[in-house]
């Protein structure tokens, strides 16, 4: 199975989210933010799937996801947001980043969340 790239500034968050996911039988890279993530998607290429959090120091979640999907283009997106009033924009939406591919924090249903990861690396 293709790795899972978890991308939150939050070591909580993110710690929670691996676990269960590991858990579930996924690989987990993790990476604090943005520009961590292109540096471990620079040195290792066998992603299917990044979790992307959308406010981080420096680059946002959503530079990150353009960045990425430019270095990995076959890389799918989950974004992961505590922005009640988040939505997709544009060019987001042109990568085919759908809203049930969007979850809110704090996750209520963390298999809804491994689940739609498990679609995604299907369909890779």
């Amino acid at each position: 199975m293709e790795k899972v790239l978890l991308v939150d500034d939050e070591l909580t968050v993110r710690a929670t989210l691996a676990a269960y996911l590991e858990d579930e039988g996924f690989d987990i890279v993790q990476a604090e933010s943005g520009e961590e993530a292109l540096r471990v998607v620079e040195q290792e290429q066998q992603f299917g799937v990044c979790i992307m959090d959308m406010r981080l120091p420096g680059m946002d979640g959503h530079d990150a996801i353009l960045a990425l999907h430019a270095h990995l283009p076959h890389l799918r997106f989950l974004v992961h947001t505590g922005s009640l009033s988040y939505g997709l924009s544009e060019d987001l939406l042109a990568l085919g980043i759908t809203e049930a591919a969007l979850f809110r924090k704090p996750l209520q249903d963390m298999s809804a969340l491994a689940n739609t990861v498990r679609s995604l690396l299907d369909c890779v």
